[in-house]
């Protein structure tokens, strides 16, 4: 009996025993207060920093989405309207030099052509000329050898032939070719003082030299 009433304790007892327990864990609530507002600050702070990312990340994705869009929409017209022009530019001038270009080739191809035509006729022009150097009793017969010379000349002239001038002209070697050499006082140093084939022009190209006797 005396244990069980030592045991059995009034209600008056157990709340004063409660009470400085109670006191205790008041205070380390209250102690414990500020870290968890700061702890609530900083998940608080780490919420707003991860959705500015999430803010940023969606204004770089439309940003994003509009320079595809834009590469999507292609140039704009004025652009187009100028590479256009310059593709014309282009095209102009590499046709004008294709037309240039053509033309000398052409010109010169038909200067080479009749040259080579013309050549292929001097040695019946040199037939002519020894002709007329041979004397002759027949009149008729060297007077139409004339009229053959004249206008074989004559065609030459129109196919713009000229021929190279000779005696009493200093030797060129871009015009001449010497064959014989005299010395002759009265005459002056590489003077021509004989022409034993003629020579012609084409223009400005030789198409044969005349071939001369040189003195001195």
């Amino acid at each position: 009996m005396s244990d069980e009433k030592k045991e059995q304790t009034s209600p008056e007892e157990e709340a004063t025993a409660e009470t400085p327990a109670g006191k205790e864990s008041g205070e380390a609530k209250t102690e414990k207060a500020p870290e968890t507002e700061a702890k609530e600050e900083k998940k608080a702070e780490g919420k707003k920093a991860a959705s500015g990312e999430k803010e940023h990340k969606k204004e770089e994705a439309k940003k994003d989405g509009k320079k595809a869009e834009t590469k999507k929409a292609g140039p704009s017209p004025e652009e187009q309207i100028k590479e256009a022009n310059d593709k014309y530019l282009r095209l102009l001038a590499e046709y004008d030099n294709f037309r240039k270009r053509s033309s000398k080739e052409r010109d010169n191809m038909y200067g080479d052509i009749k040259a080579d035509t013309v050549t292929k006729f001097l040695p019946v022009y040199d037939n002519l000329v020894r002709a007329l150097d041979m004397s002759t009793e027949d009149e008729a017969y060297r007077k139409g050898v004339e009229m053959i010379m004249t206008q074989f000349d004559e065609t030459l002239t129109k196919l713009g032939v000229t021929e190279i001038e000779s005696v009493g002209k200093k030797f060129d070697p871009n015009l001449h070719n010497a064959v014989m050499h005299v010395d002759d006082d009265t005459k002056g140093e590489n003077e021509i003082v004989e022409v034993f084939q003629k020579g012609f022009k084409l223009g400005d190209k030789v198409i044969r030299f005349a071939m001369v006797k040189v003195a001195n």
